[in-house]
Order: structure tokens, then C-alpha cells, then sequence
């Protein structure tokens, strides 16, 4: 029995499905721990298939590959002093887990099954795996040790299991997507793990855009009262050691790096990068392209386009109509310079007239309405899909939360888009984060210090410009207030009654609510987006498209 531990955690970012690729990460990983002379390796929740696999695991033959390699992997520790501890997939007697396979000299000494498996708006683990047994510790190098696996250190049983079996250590593999404020949710949760049990917990959770998911990072170890011994990277693939003496009180950290987490303000910006970045990357794009229409929400996607890939991998372009202003001509342009992207302009106008020409026998003599100003959205958006295809750019699209809610964005127009790094930021939030980057550049971002985002763009009123002198507020109420409603209905499922008692007008709160439940069809079309918060449209919140329920909360 040893009372030395030196244990590595491979914050790694990996992909899922592409077994080979994870294969070759972990190796990487393992003749790192090899070089750092570690005791122990552990790599994030089911590495090798990447998490979460979904209906991947329905597939007989992925299963079957994914054991093999996992048996290679596992082979690789023959001649090391590492044990690996390799979450992967597992069949057993038919049934299939979550797992954890616990390598040593080139063989498989233990394998742990995951208990707790979670079934919400992120994932169901219920569809694919049958649960395991209350889990015993594993020996390792004479050390008892609990392998508690990402949802079981949410339910106080397994972790309190494991101690009263006389675990004295816990290392918990993680695969935990971001939202606001959930790297302090961990902490909060571990910090009552590790003072219930009596011993210290080490998380690791890995890195990466998978999706719509974002994963943070942000390891972590925590002693008994509360400590925080080891903090990793947020955001960014890291290779955390740490060095661990037993004396008469258990086991403690003697050697550990704590890195500052990244702010809330930060945060979402760091999330909304990583994730376009691996959307783009991961499905085998170079660059992108996005229509700069001179608003807040385009030149905010440019600015995060840049930080993602830098500045040669990104193109603009503006597309005026009659109705576009000469300030949004300005702004645009301004802001395309400061970023430094390729920036063409293609103007619409002959394309739509000659639409509005053809359609006059169908339209008639009927009033102009949406209908005209639509033909100009989609004019855009099948030029935009025109360059992407000729080119083989991703196209971004720049719609928010607010806008989706309601549904102001047209479908088939500006909605046209492979990805959409607004998809879960309320309007508000999009201004705040705006200001926020003009003042920052975090150390992973490709783009330029300063003022990326011209403040004239900050300061005007919002408008789709389909129209003479059109904003935003002809047809909807200021942001504030409709973000207010908007965040009481979907991320508080707040009845209209107590949207109302809030200070809101009945009449307007009924008007949203509806425009909320008819915009559902548009959002099941639109591009997928990072998801930033527990209530993001489709994969945090899914209502059906045909829905005749009423809340008669107000008159």
C-alpha cells in the first residue's frame, strides 16, 4: 500500500462517434501521465465514443468496435507504472452501461458500472443503458478507491456506499455540459459529496462543442472542509497533475495548480466560441460566411466567427435593399474593417423586384404586407446559401432567443443557416456581451483587442429594415420588457397570472405568450445553436407544435 499518489486528468475534447480519433487522443494522454510520472490517468466519461453517442448505440457494430478499442487502449498500459481509468461502453450479459474499465499492465483489473442515469432534457441514458449495482471501490496500487460516475455523485447513495466500503478517495469522470452559473452548481455539489463522505472527490469533466452541447472543462478537486485543491482550464483542453499524501486524517493535495475560473460575464462568450468553433471544425468546414447587416446580432456572430477561427477565415457580407439605411451601410463596413474579414456587398434589389414583378399576377391589388417583405429576407438568405455552396463556407445565422421566441425571423430567409451561436441569448444578454467584448479578449480568441463592435451599432434601435423607417418596437414591445416576459414564460415556466403580478401589462403578457406557442414550427426548423442555459428552444424546451392548451391565469 502506498501512501504517494500522483494522479493525471485528461481535460481532453473529444468526438463523438470517432473512435479511432479518441483513440489516438487518449494514447497522446497516456504517454503524458507516463512522462509526468503519474500513478493514475483518468480520462472523462465514455471518452472513446464521446458523449453522448445517442442512437449510435443501437448499432451492433459500434458497440462491437467500441470494446475492441477499448481493449487496445487498455493493452497500451502493458509496461507503464500508469493505471488507466477508461470510461467507455460495456456489454455484459446482454445488457449494456455506462462504464468504467480500470487498466493496469495491460489488463483489465475492474470494471464499474454506472448507477444514476439521467433522464432530462439533455440526455436519456435510460434509453440506451440498464443501470449497475451500488459500486465497491477498486484497489488501486493497495489504495481503496470509488469510481463514482458523473450522475451518481448528484444522489447521495453511491458516494455514501463507496465510503462506508471503505473508499478513501473518490475520482469521478464527468461529461457536464455548461450553463450560467453551473460551474459553481459542481462546486456547491461536490463540496457536500466530499463533507457527507469524509473524503476528498477529484472531477474531471471534459472539453468541447458537440452540437448543441457545450462542454466547459473547469476540473476540479475538493478536500474534506471545503478546500479546493486543484482547478483546471474553462473552455480549454488542459492536462491537470496533482500530488496526493496519505496521513492521519486521509488523504490531501500537496502539489496542485488553481487556475481562476472564467467570469459569468465571460463565461457565455467562451461558450458560444467553443461551440461554433467545434460545430464547424468537427463537421469538416474551413470557414465561415454571415450576412453583416449592420445590427447587433451579425456583427456580434462576426466578432465570435473571429475569435473562433480568426479573421481570414471569415467572410461578410452586406445585402441592401432600398430600404437599407446609410448608417447600417456605415456600421457594417466598420465593423468588417475592425475585425479584419473579407467583406463583399451584393445588393438585392433587381433579384427581389423582379420577384415582386413576377408574383403581381397572384398577389393582385392585395395591400403590401409580410409577404413583400419577406421575398427580401429570403432573397438574402438564398444568396448567402448561393455562396456557401459555391465557396463551401458554413453560413451562420444570427437570430436570438427574444426573436425566436416570437418568431420574428423569417423562415427560409434570415433563419437560412448551418449554426446559430445566438440560438440561447436573449436580446439583452446579446447588447450586454457586446459591450463586454469591446473591453475583453479572452486568451483563446483568434480576434482583435478593442472595440471589435462599433458602439453606433450598440447604440441604435434594433430594425429589420424591410421597410421605411421600420424598428423593432413597431410590432414588439421594448427588449427589456419582452425579455422579461419571455424569460418568466420559458426559463420559469411562470403561469401568465404571475407574469402579470411581475408588472406587466395582461394584454401584451397573452400576446407573447401567443406569439411564443404559434413560433413553435419556425424553431423546430432553425439552425441549432449553443446551448447556455437549462431552457434552450428544442433541447432544453420541447413543446408541441400543435398545442391547444390555454392558461386562463389571466382574463
Amino acid at each position: 500500500m502506498t501512501d504517494q499518489l500522483r494522479i493525471a486528468l485528461a481535460q481532453l475534447n473529444p468526438k463523438v462517434g470517432d473512435l479511432p480519433g479518441n483513440l489516438a487522443l487518449a494514447r497522446r494522454a497516456l504517454a503524458d501521465a507516463q512522462a509526468a510520472k503519474a500513478d493514475i490517468l483518468m480520462l472523462s466519461e465514455l471518452f472513446l465514443t464521446g458523449y453522448f453517442p445517442d442512437d449510435l448505440l443501437f448499432k451492433s457494430q459500434f458497440v462491437a468496435d467500441a470494446m475492441e478499442t477499448a481493449r487496445s487502449l487498455i493493452a497500451d498500459t502493458a509496461g507503464t507504472d500508469v493505471v488507466l481509468i477508461l470510461p467507455t461502453i460495456w456489454q455484459d450479459k446482454g445488457n449494456l452501461y455506462n462504464a468504467v474499465l480500470v487498466g493496469e499492465n495491460g489488463a483489465i483489473i475492474a470494471t464499474r458500472y454506472k448507477r444514476e442515469l439521467p433522464n432530462t432534457d439533455v440526455f436519456y441514458e435510460k434509453r440506451y443503458f440498464a443501470a449497475g449495482p451500488l459500486p465497491q471501490p477498486v484497489d488501486i496500487k493497495g489504495v481503496p478507491v470509488g469510481i463514482p460516475i458523473c450522475e451518481d455523485i448528484w444522489h447521495r447513495p453511491v458516494c455514501e456506499h463507496l465510503a462506508m466500503r471503505g473508499a478513501e478517495i473518490m475520482l469521478c469522470p464527468n461529461g457536464s455540459p455548461y450553463w450560467t452559473d453551473k460551474q459553481h452548481v459542481r462546486k456547491d455539489l461536490v463540496r457536500a459529496r466530499v463533507g457527507e463522505d469524509d473524503v476528498p472527490l477529484i472531477y474531471l469533466n471534459q472539453v468541447g462543442g458537440q452540437d448543441e452541447l457545450v462542454f466547459d472543462g473547469a476540473s476540479f478537486a475538493m478536500e474534506p472542509g471545503g478546500k479546493l485543491v486543484v482547478q483546471g482550464k474553462s473552455f480549454e483542453t488542459d492536462f491537470i497533475v496533482s500530488d496526493w499524501s496519505r496521513g492521519e486524517n486521509g488523504w490531501t493535495c500537496t502539489n496542485g495548480r488553481v487556475e481562476d475560473l472564467t467570469s459569468v460575464e465571460e463565461a457565455p462568450w467562451r461558450a458560444a466560441v467553443l461551440g461554433l468553433r467545434d460545430y464547424v471544425q468537427k463537421n469538416g468546414f474551413r470557414d465561415v460566411v454571415l450576412g453583416l447587416s449592420g445590427g447587433i446580432d451579425s456583427a456580434v456572430v462576426a466578432a465570435m466567427a473571429v475569435d473562433a477561427f480568426g479573421p481570414e477565415k471569415v467572410h461578410c457580407i452586406m445585402l441592401p435593399y432600398r430600404y437599407t439605411s446609410e448608417d447600417s451601410l456605415r456600421d457594417a463596413k466598420d465593423c468588417a474593417t475592425r475585425l479584419g474579414v473579407r467583406y463583399d456587398v451584393v445588393a438585392i434589389g433587381d433579384p427581389v423586384d423582379a420577384a415582386l414583378r413576377e408574383l403581381q399576377p397572384i398577389f393582385g391589388n392585395r395591400p403590401l404586407d409580410t409577404a413583400e417583405e419577406n421575398i427580401q429576407s429570403r432573397m438574402r438568405g438564398t444568396i448567402l446559401m448561393a455562396v456557401s455552396n459555391k465557396l463551401g463556407s458554413m453560413l451562420l445565422t444570427t437570430g436570438n432567443k427574444s426573436e425566436m421566441g416570437v418568431g420574428y425571423a423569417t423562415i427560409y430567409g434570415d433563419m437560412n443557416g448551418g449554426y446559430n451561436p445566438l440560438k440561447d441569448m436573449f436580446k439583452m444578454e446579446v447588447y450586454a456581451l457586446a459591450d463586454w467584448r469591446n473591453k475583453h479578449l479572452p486568451g483563446d480568441c483568434l480576434g482583435p483587442s478593442g472595440e471589435v463592435i462599433p458602439q453606433s451599432i450598440i447604440d441604435k434601435a434594433p430594425s429589420a429594415e424591410l421597410r421605411p423607417d421600420q424598428t423593432d418596437q413597431d410590432s414588439l414591445p421594448p427588449y427589456p420588457v419582452l425579455d422579461d416576459i419571455l424569460r418568466s414564460i420559458v426559463e420559469d415556466e411562470m403561469s401568465l397570472g404571475e407574469v402579470v403580478a411581475r408588472g406587466h401589462d395582461p394584454a401584451l403578457v397573452k400576446r407573447i405568450e401567443r406569439l411564443l406557442n404559434i413560433a413553435e414550427y419556425k424553431r423546430r426548423q432553425s439552425a441549432p445553436g449553443p446551448k447556455l442555459t437549462p431552457r434552450a428552444f428544442g433541447l432544453g424546451r420541447k413543446y408541441p407544435i400543435t398545442n391547444g392548451y390555454k392558461d386562463f391565469t389571466v382574463g
